[in-house]
């Protein structure tokens, strides 16, 4: 599944419930609706649906894709030796691409376990993720040992989710489908 087939029509925050008076399709469930993760869709709610053959295709691509960008990276380190543009130049390149490579693999592990406090100053990092794109991938590789990249963080949103609609739900008076529930029947009126 990709992630355009799976978006939201109702623009809403994932893993809140729809509004009141909102027609949901047939077949949806009332209530928050957990948020697709990127290669594993809605996979990692019950773990079906090829979930494991997901996971290890996550793992194993991400790290052949940092292998084979570590080799585009060597290449391009060989083409500065060819050039002779001094060690210096070739020292700072090598140190450059470790500390982008460090703070990328720590920016992506701690985006795997909880939302960015400051989404402007995530946005300034970008560039400096973009060079670091192996720690990226590198955090991908083994976070996909674990879990889906991102699993804990939204099954934790989704259960919390759950969890008050379900209250808000047998909290209300009047609601039929609470009473029926809980098999109370509304005293009459004299």
């Amino acid at each position: 599944m990709s992630e355009n087939s799976e978006s939201r029509e109702n623009n809403e925050e994932p893993g809140t419930p729809t509004p009141p008076g909102t027609p949901t399709p047939p077949g949806t469930p009332a209530g928050p609706q957990p948020e697709p993760i990127r290669f594993f869709g809605t996979t990692w709610v019950d773990h079906d649906g090829g979930y494991g053959l997901r996971r290890a295709g996550v793992a194993v691509g991400s790290l052949a894709t940092a292998v084979a960008a570590c080799f585009v990276l060597r290449f391009a380190y060989q083409g500065l030796e060819i050039a002779e543009v001094g060690s210096l130049v070739g020292m700072l390149v090598i140190v450059m691409f470790a500390i982008c490579s460090a703070i990328a693999f720590r920016k992506t592990w701690d985006g795997f376990g909880a939302r960015p406090k400051d989404p402007a100053r995530e946005d300034t990092l970008r560039g400096l993720k973009s060079i670091g794109f192996i720690g990226s991938l590198l955090a991908y590789f083994f976070r996909s040992l674990i879990e889906a990249p991102g699993e804990k963080l939204r099954r934790t949103e989704y259960e919390s989710a759950r969890t008050q609609f379900e209250k808000r739900r047998s909290a209300r008076t009047g609601n039929p489908a609470a009473r029926k529930a809980s098999g109370r029947k509304r005293p009459k009126r004299t």
